[in-house]
């Protein structure tokens, strides 16, 4: 006679989660990644043409779940802009207080800025050229309201005050000067896959644009 069988002992199921609002790491989780698919699509086909089923196509989720965290695109963007694009430029912004007044120290934590950010955001320039400089970009405001005036205002009184002082030629314009800084930093990463491969210049890395910037600046600056 077979002896009888210990009970089996059902095992409890998994509590199931009330349907609502996400608990909070998850709900981190989540927006965090929402925010990194939505960055992919504005910078490969710009903000006005992405549509939130797009970001949560990128995602991998459904567009209410996008809607549920932002609510809308203009709200998205928004906490894009607060939570990705002005942290990214807080750097430049150390750089140039830690300069002083020294001219060649602020060109120098200028292009260090620039490229430090790139680094960091490899999505900056390309988004930084459709959305500022083309017309009508989305982020053109931001730039004009929060990034631009204050830096522009350091940099151009401390090359004006050099020019005053006979440190920098007296046939460059300090307001030029900035834009020439752009010209030198952001336009070549920018536009690094075309040149790179009609120039044959794969070998040119972002360390060689800085030095060669860094090079042009302080030769072209010097004062007869």
């Amino acid at each position: 006679m077979r002896p009888p069988r210990p009970p089996v002992r059902k095992q409890k199921a998994p509590p199931r989660r009330a349907p609502g609002r996400p608990g909070a790491a998850s709900a981190e989780d989540q927006q965090a990644r929402l925010l990194e698919a939505a960055l992919d699509c504005f910078v490969r086909q710009g903000v006005a043409a992405t549509r939130l089923r797009d970001i949560a196509q990128q995602a991998g989720v459904t567009p209410a779940l996008v809607n549920y965290y932002f609510g809308d695109k203009e709200q998205l963007l928004q906490t894009l802009v607060a939570q990705r694009l002005l942290p990214a430029v807080v750097g430049l912004g150390e750089r140039l207080a830690a300069a002083g007044d020294d001219v060649e120290a602020t060109v120098q934590a200028f292009v260090a800025g620039i490229f430090d950010i790139v680094e960091r955001h490899p999505w900056w320039p390309q988004l930084w050229v459709r959305e500022v400089l083309c017309e009508g970009g989305a982020l053109r405001g931001l730039l004009m309201r929060e990034v631009a005036p204050a830096t522009a205002r350091i940099m151009v009184a401390r090359f004006t005050a050099a020019q005053v002082r006979g440190e920098i030629h007296p046939a460059l314009d300090p307001r030029l000067l900035m834009t020439s800084l752009i010209g030198l930093t952001l336009f070549p990463i920018a536009g690094a896959p075309i040149w790179r491969g009609v120039l044959g210049a794969q070998d040119l890395d972002a360390a060689a644009i800085a030095r060669h910037a860094l090079a042009l600046l302080r030769h072209g600056m010097t004062p007869p």
